[in-house]
Order: structure tokens, then C-alpha cells, then sequence
């Protein structure tokens, strides 16, 4: 009998320690917020091609990912006389130990198309938000180097100034349903749920913007599911074992 217990103790305790590791895996990989879900839709979204991508347009609504070279019929320069299909500059202000809220976000847009080959098509540049991923340029300071641009805010608060861009010589890839709109274009644009998501990087730099350069956390989160998974499967294992002798 005291046999027979362990024999039943065991498996249990092997699923019981798997599933705490793949809750705190879960919960590390949480703790990117926003962030980590547009990774797992970068990483997950069906690769289609453009002209592809037009024809679902006219059908039910799909979540995809096209690739392609950006271009635009009017571009706009930045400082270093580069062609710019979009900008978003932010002014933060520190709220906490880690966090930023914005005090003032700057967008300029142009019309801009991902083309593969003959096909374009275009992207929706006002659903673009948490869903651009690109190199920031980033510099750091107080609120008394903008006292101009920053209020009522107290002289030592910690600022941010944070730059987002697009040039209009690269390659990029765009996430996001396909519709139609009224002029007849097609568009990449959220849906589904899911939000727009254009990156000019490649994946698994993609992925390490979104970690905000960290690798420790998402260490720690493969770590804990690879453990997680393989202690489940020792137990369901021995649960069978145990089943069958």
C-alpha cells in the first residue's frame, strides 16, 4: 500500500510543478503588457503575399502578414534630408519607477504602400499606434530642458524625448487585416481585435525592441515553459506507467 501511494504521489507532483512553471512563465511574459502580444501576432500571423492580400480584401476578414518595399508619391525629409513616410515624436514625463506617460504626441503621416513585385498595397497610417516597431532614437533629460513644451510640470522631472520613423527606402513588414476602403484602395488596417503592427526590422530584432533590449525576463519566462512542458510530460508519463503496471 505505502507503494501504491507514492506510485500515485509522484505524477501528481510532476504535473503540479509543471503547471507552477508554465504559470510563471505565463505571468513573465505578461509582464511585457502590450508588448508581448504583439510579438506572439508578429511571430504567429499566416505569411501571404501582396496581390494575396488584395484579393482577401473582398473576402472574410484574415489576419496577415505581407512584406515588401515601402514606397509613397510624396515623402517628407527629416533633419539628415531622409525620405519619410511617417514620424511620431513623444514628450514623456516619469510616473513612477519604470513608467513614462506621454504629455505630448506629434504624428506627420503621408500616404505610404508596402509593393512585392507589381502589387501594392496601402497601410493605414492613422490605426498605427503600439504596433510600430522600428529603431528609437531616444534621448533623456528633465522638464527644464522644454520648458516651452512641458506646463506646469516641476523643473526636475525626469522627460523623455522618444522618436519613431519610417523611411521611404526601406523594407518592412505589415500585420493587420486587409479591407477595402471607400476610394476603392486597399489597405493593411487593424481588425479582428488585433492591431495594425508595421516593422522595418527583421523579426528577431523585432522581438528584441519589444523587449525593450532586456534578455534576462524572456530568459526566464523559456525557461520556466520549456521546464513547465517537460514536467508535465513526466507526469502524464507516469501517470500511464502507473496505470498500466
Amino acid at each position: 500500500m505505502p507503494g501504491a501511494m507514492i506510485a500515485a504521489v509522484i505524477p501528481l507532483a510532476f504535473l503540479a510543478a509543471g503547471l507552477i512553471a508554465l504559470a510563471a512563465g505565463a505571468v513573465v511574459l505578461r509582464s511585457f503588457g502590450p508588448r508581448y502580444r504583439i510579438g506572439r501576432l508578429l511571430a504567429t500571423a499566416p505569411r501571404v503575399t501582396v496581390a494575396e492580400a488584395i484579393q482577401l480584401a473582398d473576402a472574410a476578414p484574415r489576419y496577415v502578414a505581407i512584406a515588401g518595399r515601402i514606397d509613397a508619391e510624396e515623402p517628407f525629409e527629416d533633419d539628415a534630408h531622409r525620405p519619410l513616410v511617417y514620424r511620431r515624436t513623444r514628450l514623456e514625463q516619469r510616473t513612477g519607477s519604470s513608467d513614462w506617460t506621454a504629455f505630448e504626441d506629434h504624428r506627420e503621416a503621408v500616404a505610404f504602400m508596402v509593393r512585392e513585385g507589381l502589387d501594392e498595397i496601402g497601410i493605414d497610417t492613422d490605426a498605427l499606434d503600439s504596433g510600430l516597431i522600428v529603431v528609437r532614437r531616444e534621448a533623456v533629460g528633465t522638464a527644464a530642458d522644454v520648458l516651452d513644451r512641458a506646463g506646469d510640470l516641476p523643473p526636475d522631472t525626469p522627460v523623455r524625448l522618444r522618436i519613431e520613423q519610417v523611411s521611404a527606402v526601406e523594407h518592412a513588414m505589415a500585420v493587420g487585416v486587409p479591407r477595402r476602403a471607400t476610394d476603392g484602395e486597399v489597405r493593411m488596417t487593424e481588425g479582428l481585435g488585433r492591431p495594425l503592427i508595421v516593422t522595418t526590422l527583421e523579426p528577431s530584432e523585432a522581438m528584441r525592441i519589444l523587449a525593450e533590449g532586456r534578455t534576462a525576463r524572456p530568459l526566464a519566462a523559456a525557461i520556466c515553459l520549456v521546464a513547465g512542458m517537460g514536467l508535465v510530460s513526466i507526469g502524464v508519463a507516469a501517470a500511464i506507467i502507473g496505470v498500466v503496471v
